[in-house]
């Protein structure tokens, strides 16, 4: 059964003001993209027998979201953006290991490039929140 998302039944805008704006981590459509993105990862390698590489790739995937609700929930902008750091890092290290799967076998092609698509969309949703933080008073 699949997990019903925080605000699915509201429409979320992507752009950076509302992203500032949001009440919750749930509402941020980069945390909700991220989260969604994690999920895919592990139903789509749970049946990979490379148990190292499979935690270590679905691992990467759930530090990306997790950071960014961690981060929220600190309360701070400054302990927010470290985390949207740790969290934007994470997903550099995703697509790594996502062009690793595809070259050796363990992810396929269609997947693994869809997989990327998002992980550096999220990762320039990311950037763009940042700057946007790193706009606010300390």
């Amino acid at each position: 059964m699949d997990c019903e998302w925080p605000l699915d039944e509201h429409r979320l805008v992507e752009g950076v003001a509302e992203e500032v704006a949001a009440q919750t981590f749930e509402q941020l459509a980069v945390w909700r993209r991220a989260a969604r993105l994690s999920s895919d990862l592990y139903r789509g390698l749970k049946d990979l027998r490379d148990w190292g590489f499979r935690d270590q790739i679905t691992r990467a995937g759930l530090s990306i979201p997790s950071n960014i609700a961690e981060g929220y929930e600190r309360e701070t902008n400054k302990d927010f953006l470290k985390f949207l750091h740790y969290a934007k890092g994470s997903a550099g290290e995703l697509r790594t290991q996502i062009y690793i799967g595809i070259d050796i076998g363990y992810i396929d092609k269609p997947t693994g490039h869809q997989w990327l698509t998002e992980a550096k969309q999220i990762s320039k949703m990311l950037a763009a929140l940042i700057k946007a933080r790193k706009s606010f008073a300390p």
